[in-house]
């Protein structure tokens, strides 16, 4: 009885206070490990990251805990901020050549005649078995958008937070559009519509920003009303105009039409070529989304393909992302690796996981660095993560420690652990 009464009185303390349990435990301390901020703080060789309720609370020089909160011992690991997937599928597919849905591919619809109205984020599935598979690998937040599309435009992507509720952090997030040889296919079956094409909408989506799109007023424009609406962020400056492309020749394309729509926030994505124009690309401040790993000249666009295009970007002073166009995101820490033994820097390869990827995005101030005040997206590792046989030991979402638990690792103790007193059939984990 007299436990029961020291129960309740202490639950009434809290209630009180106006404190809950889950406020009093999102309280942690992550302490001695080598911290590597992104920030102009740099790295700390021993420092404390102090957590609380769900942000950043201050990272101090050295390895003291303060009273209050849950500490974890980070000596001689490493800490970094959680690393975000540049460009993923993640959340739209689970097999992509298998039965069920796949949101990560669209085909042709009235509402739009050039893909851009297109919305990612209604399709956005928060009990993908491959979220918590990417997490437990230290990513905490994702791009996804469109991986193929009968469109000119692949529509609007999102980016997510790899929590298993309410997964939508930002919600058309960019724009995406291709103008390889597929997408020549596609429109007119060569560049030469296909940039007409390109031109022709973002100039009426230009017209159409001061114009009623309602249905009462007549639209003669090449593009729908949607389409018009939908690129009006992008002629602005207000979404990103994400363009995957790879010769020389299509990446100077890309920069002539920043400079005829001055407004335009472009980046792009795999530019196996953009080390030829490195120089250019830089002048015109557009970000490049890379796969480092692609070094072998799989069609005629990527003749130019070589596993130093990460690290001579980063010296030409091109912000570098790393990026795959795939669920399978977590590989690459790998291919950050292999960057920085290709030539790029360690610190250039750890921005390209975090901060880069958040400035390309505009979500910089909410994730991708370690500050006071941003989002405890916070990753202890047992050692380098960018080295293979070095793994993530706690990952931290807005604050909380995830479990670190996926299908597969369940899958793994079930069988693992069989009891062998009952025939297979009736075994249960």
């Amino acid at each position: 009885m007299k436990r029961l009464l020291t129960m309740f009185t202490l639950v009434g303390v809290v209630g009180v206070l106006g404190l809950s349990t889950s406020v009093l435990a999102s309280q942690f301390a992550i302490v001695g490990g080598k911290v590597h901020t992104l920030t102009g703080q740099g790295t700390l060789a021993e420092a404390t990251v102090l957590i609380k309720d769900g942000k950043v609370e201050q990272i101090i020089a050295g390895s003291k805990s303060p009273r209050g909160y849950e500490r974890i011992d980070a000596a001689g690991k490493v800490v970094t901020p959680g690393f975000i997937g540049a460009y993923t599928a993640l959340g739209l597919v689970e097999v992509g050549f298998s039965a069920g849905q796949v949101d990560a591919s669209t085909t042709n619809h009235p509402v739009t005649t050039i893909g851009a109205a297109v919305d990612v984020s209604y399709g956005i599935n928060a009990d993908s078995t491959l979220i918590p598979i990417t997490r437990m690998e230290g990513f905490t937040t994702a791009v996804t958008g469109i991986e193929s599309s009968d469109y000119l435009f692949k529509g609007q992507g999102a980016v997510i937070q790899l929590m298993d509720n309410d997964p939508l952090l930002k919600a058309r997030a960019f724009m995406a559009l291709s103008v390889n040889n597929a997408s020549a296919s596609d429109t007119g079956g060569t560049r030469g519509t296909l940039w007409v094409a390109l031109k022709q909408a973002l100039s009426e989506a230009e017209y159409a920003i001061d114009t009623d799109l309602s249905p009462t007023q007549p639209w003669y424009g090449m593009i729908s009303r949607a389409d018009a609406k939908a690129l009006g962020h992008v002629v602005q400056g207000h979404q990103p105009l994400l363009i995957k492309a790879d010769r020389k020749a299509d990446l100077l394309h890309i920069i002539a039409l920043k400079e005829a729509f001055s407004n335009l926030n472009v980046a792009i994505i795999s530019g196996s070529d953009a080390w030829r124009v490195a120089d250019q690309l830089a002048a015109a401040n557009i970000p490049v989304i890379v796969n480092p790993e692609y070094n072998l000249p799989g069609a005629f666009d990527t003749l130019g393909a070589t596993l130093a295009n990460a690290g001579r970007l980063d010296k030409a002073g091109v912000k570098v992302a790393i990026g795959i166009e795939t669920h399978n995101i977590r590989l690459a820490t790998q291919h950050a690796g292999n960057a920085v033994a290709n030539g790029m820097s360690y610190d250039a390869a750890l921005a390209s996981l975090t901060k880069n990827v958040a400035e390309i995005f505009g979500i910089d101030q909410q994730v991708g660095s370690l500050a006071p005040g941003m989002r405890a997206d916070v990753v202890v590792w047992s050692g380098d993560p960018l080295e293979v046989t070095e793994a993530a030991e706690h990952v931290f979402i807005a604050g909380e420690p995830i479990k670190m638990q996926s299908r597969q690792t369940l899958l793994r103790d079930r069988y693992l652990n069989l009891k062998q007193d009952k025939p297979m059939v009736y075994t249960r984990p």
